[in-house]
């Protein structure tokens, strides 16, 4: 299976207002950028915002102060969401997605397996409303990394009607190689 590397299909803008959202911090780091006068030091928050019925979405941010790092994340989450089909608080299919070096293969499980993921993937799924999954994390263990693995690999899963009819074409197709 190759993996996904970038969003494919068009994503149909979600208005943030009208969804009751939980928010959720993934972490809070001090970084600091060393200028001519010294080092600066400020906060980056990361933050995952989901409403429990299939729409979620990450954000990351700097301030210099934590609170306001946190809110500024929160907000970006609250833009870049994105809907997620949930089949019987399952995925539909497995899927594999990279970004940077992080790579992350996440299968579809039975009802009552809870999930069965890394923390930073757990917390995205829980509010992306999947109850039960099972996934495993490979090449960078950076959170942010693994975060933005994670949604992309929700945002490239197909409902079940659309998995259902492609496999029916490539079947299809394979008949027709093999009578040739």
């Amino acid at each position: 299976m190759k993996a996904v590397t970038k969003a494919i299909g068009k994503r149909s803008e979600i208005d943030a207002s009208e969804l009751t959202l939980e928010e959720k911090l993934l972490g809070i780091d001090r970084v600091t950028k060393v200028a001519k006068g010294g080092r600066r030091l400020r906060f980056r928050a990361s933050v995952v915002v989901g409403d429990g019925q299939g729409h979620v979405g990450f954000g990351l941010a700097k301030a210099s102060a934590v609170p306001e790092a946190i809110r500024k994340a929160g907000a970006v989450a609250r833009k870049d969401l994105i809907e997620v089909p949930v089949k019987d608080g399952t995925i539909p299919h497995e899927i594999l997605a990279k970004f940077c070096v992080s790579k992350i293969l996440l299968k579809p499980a039975a009802p009552g397996t809870g999930l069965i993921v890394n923390n930073t993937s757990r917390a995205i799924l829980e509010l992306a409303g999947i109850r039960d999954a099972t996934g495993k994390s490979s090449g960078g263990s950076s959170k942010i990394n693994v975060a933005k693995a994670t949604i992309l690999a929700l945002a490239n899963l197909r409902r079940v009607e659309e998995a259902a009819t492609e496999t029916d074409v490539e079947n299809q197709e394979e008949k027709v190689d093999e009578t040739e």
